[in-house]
C-alpha cells in the first residue's frame, strides 16, 4: 500500500515553509513515522542541531523552540499549522508525500518482498518435483542464503534459479561434451559456466547433489572438473591423466599390454571411449614409481594395475567408475601419512576398495622391519577403512611410502 496525495496543496508555499534545508530532519522523520504506519503526532527531537536547524525551525512556528543541546518540534503543531495556512488542508501527512513523493508502508513493502522471493524459487521446485533426488537441494537453497547473496534481488534470483534449472534438466550429456560448447548451445554464452559465476556456484551444488562428484566441500578446481565430468561436461578433456598398465578393451589399451607397457589415458579417451572389458580385479596404488617397478619387473604378466598419481583425479575416476560398474574389484595402497589417508578416504567416498597392505597391521609391521622413515607431519586425518590406523601413526610419528615397502608390494603382484 502506498501513501499518495489525495488533496491538491500549495506546493510553492509548502516548499518555503517546509522545504528550507534545515527542516530536511524533520520531514525525514515524519516520512519514517509515515512508512512504518505510526501517527505523526507527538514531539520529534535531534540532539546537537545547528543554528541553521534552530532557526529554521524559528521560522516554522513563529516562535523559539526551546534552548538546551536538543531541539524538539511538536508534529501536532506542524500538522495545525499546515491546515490553518491552506497550504495543505489535508495536514503534515499529505505534505510529506507532496515533498518527498509516495510513502510505501515497510511492513507490506516486507511481506510482498517475501513473497517475490517465494515466486522467485519456483523453477527448481518445479524440477524437483520431476527429479526427486534434488528435493534436498531445493529446500536448502531457501534456507542457507546462497541464492540471496549471489542474486541480491528477488528479480535476479528468479532468472538465476531458472537457468540453474535450464542446466541440470539438461543433464547428463550423452555423449559427453565440451563444458563451453555445452554452456553455449544452452545458454547463449560459452562463458556463462565459468568458475566463479553465480550460475556455476549453483549448478555445480546440484550437480554435486545427483552424483556425489567433486571435494566434499565444493572448491578446487579439481573437484568442479570432477563434478562437471560426472555429468558428461568436460571443462579439461586432455590434462586431467591417469596411469594404468595392463588394461584392455580398447585398440590403444590392447596394444599397450601386448608390449608389456602402462597407458597414460585421457579424461577425453575415457568418456569417449571407456573399455570396452573389465578385469575381476585390479590393484590401485598412489605413487607412480609403483607402477614403474611393477613393469619393469613383470612386463606383460603384470596384473591390471591403476596408478592415482596422488590425488584422484577427473580421468582416473572415471576410469575406476567404469571398471565399478563392469565388475571389477579394487585393492588399494598408499603412503602412510597423513596425505596419503586423505587421498585414500577421498577415493573410497567415490568407488568401494578393500586394503592392499594398507592397514594398521601393515603399518606397524613396515615401522619394525625397516630403517627409521621420515618423521610425520601435518595435520591428522582419519582412515574410514580401519580407523585405528591414525592413532598408530601418531604413536610411531613416522611416515611410511610406498616406494619403502615395494618389494612386498611386487610380490604380491606376482
Amino acid at each position: 500500500m502506498e501513501l499518495t496525495p489525495t488533496v491538491s496543496v500549495d506546493e510553492v508555499r509548502l516548499r518555503r515553509l517546509l522545504g528550507a534545508p534545515g527542516l530536511g530532519w524533520l520531514v525525514d522523520r515524519a516520512r519514517r513515522r509515515l512508512e512504518r504506519g505510526r501517527p505523526l503526532t507527538g514531539p520529534v527531537s535531534l540532539s546537537a542541531p545547528t543554528a541553521d536547524q534552530r532557526m529554521a525551525a524559528e521560522r516554522l512556528l513563529g516562535r523559539a523552540p526551546g534552548g538546551g543541546r536538543s531541539l524538539s518540534v511538536s508534529l501536532d503543531a506542524v500538522d495545525d499549522l499546515l491546515r490553518r495556512s491552506g497550504v495543505s488542508p489535508a495536514g503534515l501527512a499529505a505534505a510529506v508525500v507532496a515533498l518527498t513523493g509516495p510513502v510505501t508502508l515497510l511492513g507490506q513493502a516486507r511481506a510482498e518482498e517475501q513473497r517475490a522471493w517465494a515466486r522467485a524459487y519456483a523453477p527448481v521446485d518445479a524440477l524437483a518435483d520431476e527429479i526427486p533426488a534434488l528435493r534436498g537441494w531445493a529446500e536448502r537453497l531457501r534456507k542457507d542464503g546462497l541464492v540471496r547473496r549471489l542474486a541480491g534481488t528477488p528479480a535476479a534470483a528468479a532468472e538465476l534459479l531458472g537457468r540453474a534449472a535450464t542446466v541440470l534438466s539438461a543433464l547428463p550429456a550423452v555423449p559427453p561434451v565440451s563444458l563451453p560448447a555445452f554452456s553455449s548451445r544452452l545458454l547463449g554464452g560459452a562463458h556463462a559456466l565459468d568458475d566463479g559465476t553465480p550460475l556455476s556456484t549453483l549448478a555445480l551444488s546440484g550437480v554435486r547433489e545427483l552424483t556425489g562428484a567433486g571435494a566434499p566441500d565444493g572448491s578446487g578446481a579439481q573437484g568442479r572438473r570432477e563434478a562437471w565430468a560426472s555429468v558428461g561436461l568436460l571443462r579439461d578433456e586432455l590434462s586431467s591423466t591417469v596411469l594404468a598398465v595392463n588394461l584392455r578393451g580398447t585398440p590403444a589399451l590392447d596394444w599397450m599390454a601386448d608390449a608389456g607397457e602402462p597407458a597414460v589415458l585421457t579424461l577425453r579417451q575415457l568418456t569417449r571411449c571407456p573399455p570396452r572389458s573389465a578385469p575381476p580385479t585390479v590393484r590401485i596404488c598412489e605413487n607412480p614409481a609403483v607402477l614403474a617397478a611393477a613393469v619393469d619387473t613383470y612386463g606383460t604378466r603384470c596384473p591390471p594395475l591403476v596408478c592415482l598419481q596422488g590425488q584422484p583425479s577427473a580421468a582416473a575416476l572415471a576410469l575406476l567408475r567404469h571398471l565399478h560398474r563392469h565388475g571389477s574389484r579394487f585393492h588399494y595402497h598408499g603412503d602412510f601419512d597423513w596425505g596419503g589417508l586423505r587421498i585414500a578416504a577421498a577415493l573410497l567416498r567415490r568407488v568401494p576398495w578393500t586394503p592392499w597392505r594398507y592397514t594398521t597391521a601393515d603399518y606397524r609391521a613396515a615401522v619394525r622391519t625397516l630403517p627409521a622413515g621420515p618423521p610425520l607431519a601435518g595435520v591428522r586425518a582419519e582412515a574410514p577403512w580401519d580407523p585405528g590406523l591414525p592413532d598408530a601413526l601418531e604413536e610411531s610419528g613416522v611416515r611410511v611410502e610406498e616406494e619403502a615397502v615395494l618389494n612386498d608390494l611386487l610380490a604380491d603382484l606376482g
